[in-house]
């Protein structure tokens, strides 16, 4: 683990290596000398190696950033490589925390790389955010976005904020005492599966550079205190207009972390917080699953049933189930009487992994319809253990 704070540190010089390799940073003016040995004293921390981590982790250990912590527990996939550029095809199966650690040393040996190969959450994170200076927030899911923000609050630390989705992505800088937190801008999180994920709605494969280079520009705009940080303005990004616009944020004086009262003043339960309500996996458990295998042998038999496909009409183009009948998750409500007639006979709900079903399967139970399953997996199970032939996305 790194320990120490950049005030504390020995200032050192540069070798003659080190003044080949950061010329064009030694002649800016607002960097210079001092600026690049900044950069070298400077511990940040990368929560995420994923779409914003993996260019964000490039750039920065070319920079200079002497310290790099990356945070990850995953490992890599194929479907990770259309966007996260510090991953290989060969690296596939790989820890990424391990396969980005290994390109960082590669891109500048200068930066130590320290790894945490672990979930963050309300468990580890003050342990693990507590050594750097900065914090990025490279994550794609709510609880650790919420743990993040509060951590850092509490710790003082500044958390230079990113996400995408689809065309769209936006950035800004969370500055404990100087502006607003997370929680300013959004109090609540969102109903469990409200927003899609990037995995469910997609991303353009390009656009986590464009907000990963907005984070390591605001952060090392900190490192060297120049010009205007992020600081309660928060910047959003179209890719599909080529639009950057800002909005202005506010510090809420009622918010239960930075607030002028706070409320929250250790980690909470964020998966509690975020996910699941109380007493909803019960009601989870009320909505049987069938594995792929057993559906194998339902539509073999020819058995009356209808197999509901809730994914979008882009995704029934690139693989499907035969036999399926496709309604879109946001459609069901509307086109209800097209499943009117199944609505005593066994349904089956099926859509990319099995959350999206999930919901579908709720809401026509709460129709009314009495033997509705959802397929386990989705159709990226099927393709697993009955149909290889079918792509998985």
């Amino acid at each position: 683990m790194v320990a120490g704070a950049s005030e504390n540190r020995v200032v050192m010089e540069l070798n003659p290596q080190q003044y080949k390799r950061y010329g064009r940073h030694l002649i800016l003016p607002d960097v210079g000398l001092e600026g690049q040995k900044k950069l070298l004293q400077s511990k940040i921390l990368i929560i995420g190696t994923g779409g914003l981590g993996a260019p964000l982790q490039m750039y920065l250990a070319a920079a200079g950033i002497g310290t790099l912590g990356i945070v990850d527990f995953d490992v890599v996939d194929y479907s990770n490589l259309q966007r996260q550029i510090i991953h290989f095809t060969d690296d596939v199966g790989k820890p990424k925390v391990q396969s980005a650690a290994e390109k960082i040393r590669q891109i500048n040996p200068d930066c130590q790389v320290v790894i945490h190969e672990t979930m963050i959450n309300s468990h580890n994170a003050l342990d693990i955010i507590r050594s750097y200076d900065y914090v990025i927030d490279g994550t794609d899911n709510f609880p650790t976005r919420y743990c993040v923000n509060d951590a850092c609050v509490l710790l003082k630390k500044p958390n230079i904020y990113g996400s995408i989705f689809r065309f769209e992505g936006q950035a800004t800088v969370f500055y404990p005492g100087k502006g607003p937190c997370y929680r300013c801008l959004y109090p609540d999180p969102p109903p469990p599966g409200l927003v899609p994920s990037c995995a469910e709605g997609g991303v353009l494969g390009v656009l986590p550079g464009m907000i990963a280079m907005i984070q390591a520009t605001e952060v090392i705009k900190l490192i060297l205190g120049k010009g205007e940080p992020l600081i309660g303005r928060l910047v959003l990004y179209d890719a599909l207009k080529m639009k950057l616009r800002e909005v202005k944020l506010r510090r809420d004086p009622q918010c239960p972390v930075c607030g002028d009262h706070p409320t929250v003043t250790q980690l909470i339960d964020y998966q509690q917080f975020c996910g699941i309500p109380v007493g909803q996996e019960a009601a989870d458990k009320e909505i049987p699953e069938m594995t792929p295998v057993d559906l194998k042998v339902k539509l073999d038999a020819h058995e009356d049933f209808l197999l509901l496909d809730v994914r979008e009409p882009h995704e029934y183009d690139i693989a499907r189930i035969p036999g399926s009948k496709l309604i879109p998750l946001n459609a069901v409500g509307q086109r209800i009487s097209e499943i009117e007639p199944y609505k005593h006979k066994e349904i089956v709900v099926h859509c990319k992994s099995g959350g999206r079903s999930l919901r579908a399967s709720k809401q026509l139970k709460a129709a009314g319809f009495s033997n509705v399953k959802n397929l386990a997996g989705g159709i990226g199970a099927w393709s697993d253990q009955v149909d290889s032939t079918v792509p998985k996305y």
